[in-house]
C-alpha cells in the first residue's frame, strides 16, 4: 500500500535519528529496520538530500556521503540539527497536555494496564514540566463515534478480557451477527475501530465502531490471538478488483486518505492511483466526489457506472423540482 504523507514524514525523521546513531547502514538493513523496500529507502534518502533549513543553499541541506551511497550504504554527514532534543514552547506543551487528557478520557477505560500506565505517566510528567500553564489548559473532548452503549460494552470487554456478540452493518449496508474476541481499540483522524478476532471467519477483522448496531458482553473469556503486524490499519485485500484513477493535482487528497496500492506522479502534474475495490458502491461514491478532477478511469466500466449514477441522481432532483 502506498505511503501517506504523514507516515512518510515520520519515517524519514526516524531515519535521520537512526543514521545519526549508526555509522553507515546498508540500504537493505535500513529497509528492514523501517519495514519498507530498498527502493523506498533510496527514494526517501534522495528526498532528504534536497531538504534542509530555510535558505536551502548547499550548506543548509541534510547531507549524505555520496561515495558510500553509490556502494549501497547510507552514511549521514549533516543532520542540520534534526537530531537535537526537541524543546517545547509553553503553547506546544499545553497543547500536548490537553491532547493527552482527551486521550485518557476517551480511550483510558479500553487500554490495558501497561498502555494506560504509559499514557498517565507521560501526562503526569508533561503536566509537572509545564507548571502553572497546564492548570489552565483547555480540556479537549475527542469526538467519539458509535452509540454510547456500544462504546461502553467495547470498553468493558477490552478491560475484562471478555468475548463480545456484535450486530454489525458493513459499508455495503449488509447487517450480520458474530461473536468476536476483542484485541484493541484503534483510531484514525475520523473513526474508531475495534480490532478483534472474528470467530465466524476465524481471523482478525476491523469493525468500525459507529457501524456496530449492538454489542453484548458475553460470559466467555476472550481467547488470545496472534495478529499480523499492521493489523490495526485498514488495507483492502488482494482479491478486490484493481482500478486505476488518473486525477488532476487538486485531488491529491485521494492518495492521502484512501488505502491505495501505488501512486504515480505524471509529467503534466496529474497523478495516477491504483486501488483494490471490493465494494463497487464505495468506488462509485469516490469517483463522484472527485468528478471534476477525474481525467481517466481504468477499466472504463467504472466511469460508465459513475456517470449512470450521476444521471439517475439528476433525474431524481428533476422529479422533486417538478
Amino acid at each position: 500500500m502506498a505511503d501517506r504523507a504523514p507516515d512518510r514524514l515520520l519515517r524519514m525523521l526516524g531515519m535521520i535519528a537512526y543514521l545519526d546513531r549508526h555509522e553507515g547502514v546498508p540500504v537493505g538493513e535500513l529497509a528492514d529496520q523501517f519495514g519498507v523496500s530498498a527502493a523506498q529507502v533510496m527514494q526517501d534518502v534522495e528526498l532528504l538530500w534536497v531538504t534542509g533549513t530555510p535558505g536551502y543553499l548547499p550548506y543548509d541541506l541534510i547531507d549524505f556521503d555520496a561515495s558510500s551511497y553509490e556502494q549501497g550504504v547510507v552514511r549521514l554527514t549533516e543532520s542540520r540539527g534534526m537530531t537535537r532534543p526537541l524543546r517545547l514552547g509553553a503553547r506546544e506543551a499545553v497543547s500536548l497536555v490537553a491532547a493527552l487528557r482527551a486521550l485518557d478520557d476517551a480511550l483510558g477505560p479500553a487500554l490495558d494496564e501497561e498502555r494506560s500506565a504509559v499514557l498517565r505517566s507521560a501526562l503526569a510528567k508533561l503536566t509537572a514540566a509545564t507548571g502553572d500553564a497546564a492548570a489552565g489548559a483547555v480540556d479537549v473532548v475527542l469526538a467519539r463515534t458509535g452509540a454510547p452503549h456500544v462504546q461502553s460494552a467495547v470498553a468493558r470487554a477490552l478491560r475484562l478480557g471478555r468475548r463480545l456478540h456484535l450486530r454489525y452493518v458493513d459499508a455495503a449496508d449488509v447487517a450480520s451477527e458474530r461473536d468476536v474476541d476483542p484485541i484493541r481499540l484503534v483510531t484514525d483522524d475520523e473513526h474508531s475501530y475495534l480490532l478483534a478476532w472474528c470467530r465466524a471467519v476465524d481471523g482478525e477483522r476491523l469493525f468500525r465502531v459507529d457501524r456496530v448496531l449492538d454489542a453484548t458482553l458475553l460470559d466467555e473469556s476472550a481467547e488470545e490471538h496472534d495478529v499480523a503486524e499492521g493489523a490495526g490499519t485498514f488495507a483492502p485485500g488482494t482479491d478486490g478488483e484493481l482500478v486505476t484513477l488518473r486525477l488532476a493535482s487538486r485531488a491529491r487528497w485521494v492518495a492521502e486518505v484512501t488505502p491505495v496500492d501505488e501512486v504515480r506522479n505524471l509529467d503534466d502534474g496529474s497523478f495516477e492511483v491504483d486501488l483494490r475495490v471490493v465494494n463497487p458502491a464505495w468506488l462509485q461514491h469516490l469517483v463522484l466526489q472527485v468528478a471534476g478532477a477525474v481525467l481517466e478511469v481504468r477499466p472504463s466500466s467504472v466511469a460508465r457506472d459513475a456517470a449512470q449514477a450521476a444521471r439517475a441522481a439528476l433525474r431524481a432532483y428533476e422529479e422533486l423540482a417538478s
